[in-house]
């Protein structure tokens, strides 16, 4: 099967004004999350598409990577080129020290 390339950022390419969409299943966002992240699951973007800005930086995150990828090439197939994959996901967020919060507003985990 062919693997679409899709653009990667990794953390430190993250830029400060980046719009963080998570696209993680709802016990996954609960647990612990970007402060400002956007959450829309994976399953539901097609339906939410127009909750994923079409301009600036926006930047799909998953835990490791990988549905972030998928969710990435289905947004470059509508011709929407204003998005990227953060390379390692949430766990390479929570890794490299940024910050991480759950429901409550408390350090959160990623799981």
């Amino acid at each position: 099967m062919f693997q679409q390339s899709v653009p990667t950022v990794t953390i430190d390419e993250v830029s400060k004004g980046a719009h963080v969409l998570d696209v993680r299943e709802p016990e996954e966002w609960s647990a612990g999350r970007a402060p400002d992240a956007q959450h829309v699951p994976m399953q539901e973007i097609p339906a939410r598409l127009d909750e994923v800005p079409a301009d600036g930086d926006v930047v799909v995150v998953c835990r490791m990577g990988g549905r972030s990828a998928q969710v990435v090439a289905y947004l470059q197939n509508l011709g929407r080129d204003n998005v990227t994959n953060l390379d390692g996901g949430m766990r390479a967020w929570a890794q490299a020290g940024r910050p991480v919060v759950n429901d409550g507003g408390a350090p959160g985990e990623i799981i």
